[in-house]
């Protein structure tokens, strides 16, 4: 095939890009901003724009396809081209699915907990040597591209995003890949830019369940209500397989699995992350991946990237980096930490960045999620909030949010920063939450203080 990229940059596309030119298929791309990695990995690929920019001249009949990633606006140069020509369009989802027909299709869908659920099936499997196709959205260790596809695997294995698949398509990506096995991890309000509402946003799981092939397997949360509400009553003609956190315990800072065989030491910890390890043990059984052969491999798992990554570590300080933005990731991680941790002083740092976390009305979705730091600090750069055309934030606003009086907030970064490293690190763990990376915090500065 040839096929052109619009926003080729893009986390989910450019290593799509990547797999598709390894396939054989003649690939070009555009964008309007490329970053790091995914700049040096198109780079080392052959696929690097020579310009950044959109060039209407780039798309024409000569092309089967064009991939449209939703970083692009409907009134794109180079869509409004495609168009014209009646060249076909897809979104990256939509072009999955159709590489995917003849495949058993596994979709990880939930709020929170996906990627790494993703991740560590694709570790076990991975580990047992098990060829399977994928799309998952953190760069794992092993893996060289998060998207791998083949004419001959049996499986494959996908990221379920609940956001939008393209400008000219509004469907939600885990709409359309038609699961043959599905999981749902749990269900808390989220981009409220697209879904308005609660009942709006948890609609897309009930769809999202209702997509399953007939006689399809869905494992799903069952400590979640939200999530066991919707499988439990949906009457679609598929299996359910309901899944709770297993039991473990903690011993100087190390989680212990309890196993049939006995305790498992593990390499992360938090009971989200035991529900998401349970999650992923139920659907590789249903890949028919064994329970022992599974426990013997995600014992070396050390987590996606920028999940609970521990970027620093001294004898008495540890510091974690975390993508955790939403409310229900923030307090899930801040209580995972402080209770593998209990006595050592937890700062968590949020930033908020995202289009819902600047919104006062989604900001009170907040409330209570940093109560299991010892210091409990908050940044934003007034000018997100300007790019985004939104109204003005107060500390005020944000602390009525969070109902935390001692909540220290920040706006500037060389404020933020050095605020932050002029805490003795002692005895403390250092948890920082973000979508963003705090208007450039200098990570590398703890590993000379801790």
């Amino acid at each position: 095939m040839t096929v052109h990229f619009i926003a080729i940059g893009g986390s989910a596309m450019h290593n799509l890009a990547i797999a598709l030119a390894r396939k054989g298929s003649l690939v070009t791309g555009s964008d309007d901003a490329i970053f790091e990695p995914s700049r040096s990995r198109l780079e080392r690929a052959g696929l690097l724009p020579a310009e950044v920019g959109w060039f209407p001249d780039k798309i024409g009949n000569d092309l089967d396809m064009v991939i449209l990633g939703m970083h692009a606006k409907p009134d794109n140069p180079e869509l409004l081209r495609a168009q014209d020509l009646g060249i076909r369009i897809l979104s990256y989802p939509a072009f999955l699915y159709e590489q995917s027909q003849h495949k058993t299709r596994v979709v990880i869908g939930g709020s929170h907990g996906k990627t790494t659920i993703t991740s560590m099936i694709l570790h076990v499997l991975n580990y047992h040597a098990i060829p399977v196709d994928y799309m998952v959205g953190a760069q794992l260790e092993g893996f060289d591209t998060m998207v791998h596809l083949t004419e001959e695997n049996e499986f494959i294995v996908l990221e379920g995003d609940e956001y939008l698949s393209s400008p000219i398509d509004p469907r939600p990506k885990f709409h359309l890949y038609q699961p043959n096995i599905a999981l749902i991890s749990g269900i808390a309000w989220d981009h409220i830019n697209v879904f308005p509402t609660p009942e709006d946003y948890a609609e897309q799981f009930s769809l999202f369940t209702q997509s399953l092939t007939h006689g399809g397997i869905m494992v799903y949360n069952a400590e979640d209500a939200q999530v066991r509400e919707i499988v439990d009553t949906s009457e679609a003609p598929i299996k359910k397989y309901p899944y709770t956190t297993p039991k473990c315990t903690v011993d100087n800072g190390i989680t212990y699995l309890e196993t049939p065989e006995g305790t498992l030491p593990l390499e992360i910890f938090g009971d989200h992350n035991l529900q998401n390890l349970e999650g992923a043990r139920q659907v590789c059984l249903h890949m028919g991946v064994g329970e022992t052969d599974f426990y013997q491999a995600i014992a070396s798992f050390k987590g996606a990237s920028k999940r609970l990554e521990q970027i620093a570590a001294g004898e008495h300080s540890l510091v974690f980096k975390d993508f955790a933005h939403a409310p229900s990731k923030v307090r899930a991680s801040t209580a995972a930490v402080k209770a593998q941790y209990p006595n050592r002083r937890l700062i968590a740092c949020l930033e908020l960045h995202t289009y819902s976390s600047l919104n006062p009305v989604f900001l009170q979705e907040y409330r209570g999620s940093l109560d299991g730091a010892d210091m409990a600090v908050v940044f934003y750069s007034p000018e997100a909030l300007a790019i985004k055309g939104m109204e003005k934030l107060t500390t005020e606003q944000i602390k009525e949010a969070f109902q935390r009086d001692d909540l220290k907030v920040f706006t500037e970064p060389e404020v933020f920063e050095e605020f932050l490293f002029d805490n003795d690190f002692n005895q403390t763990v250092v948890l920082l939450m973000s979508s963003g990376n705090y208007g450039g915090l200098k990570l590398d500065r703890f590993q000379d203080r801790v």
